[in-house]
């Protein structure tokens, strides 16, 4: 098996970051929400428009996951104002981590997490944190065999649908 790069997302690759975080989603979450949430969310939070604003903000970065040149999944990194929970120290917040439904269970959550972790360090900073939702059970544990902890929970909108995100972090320091 070859090498997994990390390539950071560019404007031309926008297309293609919005197909694979489409189809990622709703392949993570259309079984436990209705169609009619998952639409809604796919066309508002999704959309190339969305997708374009935060692709453009500075302290938010994409990045795709390649082997051979296919995208096997994405990372979205957000810094300062630009995270979804303000934090007292400086911090590094995973948004989204997605894998393809055909290329989980090969290591590549892990790749993302310890390029996260990494980047985390290199900018100097002490606290690396993200949101999971409640009842993603496989990706709680994930993170707690990284050494992420819980300190939180806040609301995510699917939709018109309320549900709750555990929020964890670790320390790097």
């Amino acid at each position: 098996m070859n090498a997994y790069e990390i390539h950071l997302v560019n404007k031309a690759d926008l297309l293609e970051l919005q197909a694979i975080s489409r189809q990622t989603f709703y392949d993570t979450f259309a079984e436990v929400n209705t169609p009619e949430d998952m639409q809604q969310y796919l066309e508002e939070n999704l959309s190339m428009e969305q997708l374009t604003k935060e692709w453009l903000n500075p302290s938010t970065n994409f990045y795709f996951v390649k082997q051979l040149d296919k995208v096997l999944g994405y990372l979205k990194i957000n810094e300062a104002d630009a995270q979804t929970e303000q934090r007292e120290e400086a911090s590094l917040e995973i948004e989204r981590i997605y894998i393809q439904k055909e290329f989980q269970g090969k290591g590549i959550g892990q790749y993302l997490l310890d390029f996260s972790i990494q980047l985390t360090i290199d900018k100097e900073f002490k606290l690396i944190w993200l949101g999971v939702w409640e009842h993603n059970l496989k990706a709680i544990q994930f993170y707690e065999k990284n050494g992420f902890h819980f300190f939180g929970k806040h609301s995510f909108f699917l939709g018109k649908d309320e549900q709750t995100d555990l929020l964890m972090e670790l320390r790097v320091d």
